[in-house]
């Protein structure tokens, strides 16, 4: 291939970019890259596009490849900037400390001495999140201040992040109110549109990290519907899964459990590709709907999951264990947790703040007085108090009120627990909370069965259970009014509904009264599976099974007997790239340790030892006996490509002819190892068939 093909490459990479084809831009620019014709001033291109396309581990190699090239170049500021970019997607994306230290090292040491530039601003707001996802609230503050100082000289973006993250160091200390309006200004400013994609996102996701972490649930659903709006067209990478976690909690709070866990477990999937340590976040929000379900199996699931990934799994696994009956083992690791609290680097809850402590208190309460340790679940609800107190937080607040309703239950107070119970009950209604206040009215009632009001009793936990069967009743479809749908379909005007309708060798869809036609194809006949129950997830392998001419509906152990031979292999579970990378981490790992037991910082080496421990658990996963590469799950695997591409062509087939539902499409059908169809619940759309 000639220079002119290489250039011709990059510029189609270039045009694909800027109409947003991330993946064939992602194509281009490896091949041009595998042929050796990838100048070293594209790496940028092919690092921002690749995460773009939801290949981190080559964004950071880019990354990594361009700082060294600007490293021979003599060109220190380029390589700084560079040395920070790997800095801050190992932050955000891995959540591995000890490589973020080691890069941000290299980067200080270059632009130590030279004026102020666009690199500085970005290396004090990377080093701002570093401090603080370590417990170092000081030390954030201090850097935060520098990256607003240096960068509304010169870099808006690296200014902006540092101010959301001086809001929130405020809100940490206790100046609630302070914070909180820092926060609204600095969304305000987001919203103008002034900032890069990936800036902009970042900004939203910390505004409302910071809103969640606060229990200020009202304001935080205002910017995640706003997050939202705005992913819909402009997110890249890993900010689209984010705002679906985002609004996974939400639902879990207003009681849509069901949705909840649905949009958990999209995020999951949409997540995989960019998080390592940190998809322990949406696996613990998927645990936490579980449990409210009454899924206590499923919950279990998906915090061993999330402690596999390196996350804090508590207090939901001890909640958990609780549940199961086994109060030793729940009291046992709600006091070791509160103890020997981890440093996980959660953007909600940082480690070493009192917000981190609140949710393990609550715990606490419950779990000790099942235990019989009164003084315990006392001294808990005492400090919860100050903790709500300091940070103004009505849900707090409502936390507090029943922590303490329930110690003096415990004590025998009745009178006092009616009061401090029926306080919970009105501020988690105020909140907006179903399932809490339901929990406040259970406690409520056996308050009104000890002092003798059994009438006041059998209401409270009436209107309790009501709610939690609501919330964890299954969703139903009614078979009767379902078919009186479909055959009322044709005596309705087109403008009415949808269609989705084989005729032969083709399908008709009807969408917003408008009428195309497709061609049958393997894509259309997954798409009317997926439209016809709307928020089900399907295993990719029943979808293939169903196509090939079996049952139309089975269980994932029935989707198992799918002949592999007809799948094929899926190779294996790193590439050698990705190994690459993960070695290259460990080595980083290693260096900081080195440091930090130099230096006699043991928390910061027990830190670089925990992420050293985590991935090498990920490449033992790649690795069988004897060194031997290990090979993914063939068929589910083989299934996941084949049927996301299926659907994907026919979507686009669609978009086509009709925008509008092309778009429809785009955003509210999810593929992967589970596909599934879910439209907005505020604007759902029906198909007939």
């Amino acid at each position: 291939m000639s220079d002119g093909a290489g250039v011709g490459l990059v510029e189609r990479a270039r045009v694909a970019t800027a109409r947003g084809d991330w993946r064939e831009a992602f194509d281009l620019l490896m091949e041009a890259d595998a042929d050796g014709l990838l100048a070293s001033t594209d790496l940028p291109v092919l690092g921002e596009v690749a995460y773009a396309a939801g290949h981190l581990d080559v964004t950071i190699e880019a990354w990594e490849r361009a700082h060294a090239a600007w490293m021979q170049a003599g060109d220190q500021v380029a390589a700084a900037g560079a040395a920070v970019r790997v800095a801050m997607h190992l932050l955000f994306d891995t959540a591995l400390m000890a490589p973020v230290r080691g890069w941000l090292a290299r980067a200080e040491r270059l632009l130590e001495g030279r004026g102020e530039t666009p690199a500085h601003a970005w290396f004090a707001a990377v080093r701002t999140y570093e401090r603080m996802l370590t417990g170092d609230m000081p030390g954030a503050r201090q850097w935060a201040r520098r990256a607003i100082e240096v960068g509304s000289t010169c870099d808006p973006a690296a200014c902006a992040i540092g101010r959301v993250a001086d809001a929130r160091l405020l809100i940490l200390d206790g100046d609630v109110q302070q914070g909180l309006a820092l926060l609204d200004e600095v969304g305000v400013a987001t919203v103008s549109g002034d900032l890069d994609p990936l800036s902009t996102g970042v900004v939203y996701c910390e505004l409302v990290c910071a809103l969640q972490g606060l229990a200020q649930y009202d304001v935080a659903e205002e910017w995640t519907e706003a997050m939202e709006r705005w992913c819909e067209t402009n997110a890249i990478g890993s900010l689209r899964g984010r705002c679906r976690v985002h609004r996974a909690e939400i639902l879990r709070l207003r009681g849509s459990c069901h949705e909840a866990e649905s949009q958990a477990l999209v995020a999951c999937e949409e997540l995989r590709p960019y998080l390592r340590r940190e998809l322990g976040w949406p696996l613990n929000e998927l645990g936490r709907i579980r449990l409210h379900k009454g899924d206590i199996a499923g919950a279990e699931e998906a915090l061993l999951a999330a402690h596999r990934a390196g996350w804090d799994p508590q207090p939901g696994l001890a909640l958990v264990r609780l549940a199961q009956g086994d109060v030793a083992t729940a009291a046992a690791s709600i006091r070791d947790a509160l103890e020997h609290p981890l440093r996980v680097p959660s953007k909600e809850r940082p480690p070493n703040t009192d917000l981190q402590r609140a949710p393990l208190l609550e715990a606490q309460v419950e779990i000790a007085i099942a235990a019989g340790d009164i003084g315990r679940a006392r001294s808990a609800a005492a400090e919860l108090e100050l903790v709500a107190a300091r940070f103004e937080s009505k849900a707090l607040l409502a936390g507090a009120a029943l922590a303490r309703g329930r110690v003096r239950l415990a004590e025998g107070d009745a009178t006092g627990a009616e009061q401090s119970l029926s306080e919970a009950v009105r501020l988690w209604n105020e909140v907006g909370a179903p399932y809490e206040a339901s929990m406040a009215r259970m406690g409520l009632a056996e308050a009104h069965r000890a002092s003798g009001s059994k009438h006041r009793a059998v209401l409270e936990r009436q209107a309790a259970r009501t709610i939690l069967e609501r919330i964890q009743a299954a969703p139903t479809v009614d078979p009767a009014v379902d078919v009186a749908h479909r055959d009322a379909l044709d005596e309705q005007p087109v403008e009415s509904f949808n269609v989705f309708r084989r005729e032969g060798d083709y399908w008709s869809v009807i969408y917003e009264g408008r009428t195309v036609r497709v061609r049958d194809l393997k894509g259309m006949r997954y798409l009317a599976r997926l439209l016809a129950d709307p928020g089900r997830e399907y295993h990719v392998l029943d979808l293939v099974a169903a196509e090939a001419g079996s049952v139309a509906q089975m269980d994932s152990s029935q989707a198992a007997s799918v002949p592999r031979s007809a799948l094929g292999d899926a190779g294996e579970i790193l590439d050698e790239r990705a190994k690459d990378a993960y070695r290259r981490r460990l080595a980083e790992i290693e260096d900081d340790s080195e440091q930090a037991r130099a230096i006699g910082d043991a928390e910061r080496a027990a830190q670089a030892d925990a992420e050293r421990d985590f991935l090498v658990r990920e490449l033992a996963r790649a690795f069988g006996l004897g060194g031997r590469a290990r090979r993914a799950a063939s068929a589910s695997e083989r299934a996941r490509v084949g049927v996301t591409r299926a659907v994907r062509q026919v979507i686009a087939r669609i978009g086509e002819h009709h925008p509008q539902l092309g778009e429809h499409l785009s955003r509210t059908i999810r593929t992967g190892t589970y596909c599934a169809y879910s439209p907005d619940p505020r604007a759902p759309a029906g198909w007939g068939f």
